[in-house]
């Protein structure tokens, strides 16, 4: 598959590396396990020589010695041996005050695994000799919760040392169509809202699907519930290490959300497990799910649901982890039956979930969310787009089939929500798949 989307980091990065010409740089990249990130940096920094250093979770020698080889071959220096990381950092940022390269530490989180010090001598290294050095390193993570330490916490030693940050999001939905169009341009919106379903634009995601040919919704379902699928052990393989041994109770929250228990209370009827402490990490130490308040409800509501924001994980512990067991049998036939005769209400979630983010990607809105009273649907509004600098609100309904799209009924639903805004110009509008 062909490299799409991109361009705003791209041409960020590659002012990065020109400043590196005069001023060492340390750019720090997190995003989630196939997003992209390795791809985007070998594709923005072409002009001066490049150094890619994948760190395995080895011994300290070992790494030592593998970065020694391809510095070797990367730029013809010859470092020695070295079995401390930080002394060869400090060696490297030595060639570094005479020539400009770029140094990419990738999963920089796993030198943790070394020795409890290697922060703070990284730390050492850098401060003493920045100032000479022409060094463009870039450090990448994806182990969302360890970078966020290393780099965030005010008491760990490289603490605001990074001269940029980025986090690599997954592809908006304008590129998803884009990448639809160019391998199949007669897919149909329920190929589309598959294909969303199952990615969340996750850009490796979308190419095991491309390269697999599964591109219609029948085919994307039956590729990530086949035998040997890479989806099927995905969502363990990327949350185990970063839940460590607490990680049972984290999935058995994470599969309640899935499942549509989305308050505290819900979560703990359904798990036995007091969600308060996990949920407040999952949120804001993993960057996994999303708190949620009805519009214009206060800080201090307690009118609150979480959701979890990644659409693969979503759909990961709804059909997969949940039905654990006829994976290990191999009953993968079991478990599509399930996801078909669930398909018109989970993808009518999903659904909601793709306009509230087309809306949102297209910068003319400030917040869009939704409203709720009950949990019964009578009092629930799918999409509230505000703009408030112009004074617009969009209310909306999302549903699959526009036939049960009832705007006289959502136009009641709203007078409550309209009085708080006199004189702003009010629309109305119904969105089913004939609109994606």
């Amino acid at each position: 598959m062909k490299f799409y989307d991109r361009e705003q980091e791209m041409e960020a990065l590659r002012k990065i590396e020109a400043l590196s010409e005069h001023d060492a740089q340390m750019t720090v990249i997190t995003g989630r396990r196939r997003i992209g990130k390795t791809t985007l940096i070998k594709k923005a920094f072409t002009r001066i020589p490049f150094v890619y250093f994948f760190v395995g979770k080895k011994s300290e020698t070992l790494l030592c010695g593998e970065l020694v080889e391809i510095i070797r071959e990367s730029l013809g220096e010859e470092l020695g041996v070295f079995s401390d990381f930080s002394r060869l950092l400090k060696a490297i940022m030595g060639i570094s005050k005479h020539r400009n390269f770029t140094l990419v530490l990738d999963e920089f989180q796993n030198l943790s695994h070394t020795r409890g010090s290697i922060y703070s001598d990284i730390q050492n290294v850098w401060d003493d000799n920045k100032e000479e050095s022409k060094i463009n390193l870039v450090v990448c993570g994806s182990i969302y919760s360890k970078m966020k330490k290393i780099f965030d916490d005010k008491d760990e030693p490289l603490y605001g040392r990074a001269t940029a940050r980025f986090k690599v999001r997954p592809f908006s939905i304008s590129t998803v169509k884009e990448i639809m169009r160019d391998i199949k341009p007669d897919y149909t919106n329920e190929d589309l809202l598959a294909m969303y379903m199952i990615t969340g634009g996750v850009a490796k995601y979308v190419e095991q699907l491309v390269t697999r040919g599964a591109l219609t919704k029948d085919e994307i379902i039956r590729d990530a519930l086949s035998v040997g699928s890479y989806f099927l052990d995905e969502g363990q393989e990327m949350l185990r290490d970063e839940f460590g041994k607490d990680y049972g109770n984290y999935f058995s929250i994470l599969s309640a959300l899935a499942t549509g228990e989305t308050s505290r209370g819900e979560i703990k009827s359904y798990t036995g497990v007091e969600a308060g402490g996990y949920l407040d990490k999952l949120e804001n130490d993993y960057g996994i799910i999303a708190r949620r308040r009805p519009y214009l409800a206060g800080e201090k509501s307690k009118n609150v649901e979480y959701s979890i924001s990644d659409n693969f994980l979503n759909f990961w512990f709804r059909f997969i982890y949940r039905y654990r067991s006829a994976v290990e049998v191999g009953n993968l036939e079991w478990i599509k039956d399930k996801v078909m005769a669930d398909y018109e209400t989970y993808s009518g979630l999903v659904l909601e979930r793709y306009f509230r983010q087309l809306y949102a990607e297209t910068g003319r809105y400030n917040l869009v969310t939704n409203y709720w009273k009950k949990k019964d649907g009578k009092d629930e509004i799918d999409i509230i787009a505000v703009n408030e600098a112009d004074k617009e609100l969009v209310i909306g309904e999302i549903k699959r089939n526009p036939e049960k799209i009832d705007l006289t009924e959502l136009t009641e639903k709203a007078q409550g929500i309209v009085l708080y805004h006199k004189r702003w110009d009010i629309r109305y509008v119904g969105l089913s798949l004939k609109e994606m």
